[in-house]
């Protein structure tokens, strides 16, 4: 289950397989500036500061030009991190809308946590 970190509030929101950035961020109760959610504005790009990320729909070079796809901007509404990723908004920060759906993103921190913590199952030896 891969994490988007927000530079520099640190905040930690934790993605469903295959969820979008902006989808994992706005489910967390976070929220700003987009627009038409479908990836043809570009009103939601970010910078992505470390990790990978895949596009789970094409992208137009209208959206996206070519040196925007190598150097790390994350359209944030199609953006399906494939590992832990950093991102960093450009012009705002982040905006905590819904304190409740922070709280089950927390809650859903700590069991990704403690699974990782907990030891392998029983193992038997031959």
């Amino acid at each position: 289950m891969p994490t988007v970190r927000i530079h520099p509030t640190g905040e930690v929101i934790h993605l469903e397989p295959a969820e979008t950035v902006l989808s994992g961020l706005y489910r967390a109760g976070y929220s700003y500036t987009v627009g038409c959610r479908r990836g043809g504005c570009a009103i939601c790009k970010v910078d992505c500061r470390s990790g990978e990320f895949s596009y789970d729909h094409p992208i137009a070079d209208t959206v996206l030009d070519e040196d925007e796809r190598t150097d790390g901007t994350c359209l944030s509404c199609r953006a399906v991190p494939t590992t832990d990723i950093t991102i960093e908004l450009r012009g705002e920060d982040v905006r905590l809308v819904n304190p409740f759906l922070r709280q089950i993103n927390e809650k859903a921190r700590l069991r990704a946590e403690a699974l990782a913590a907990a030891p392998a199952g029983p193992t038997t030896q031959e």
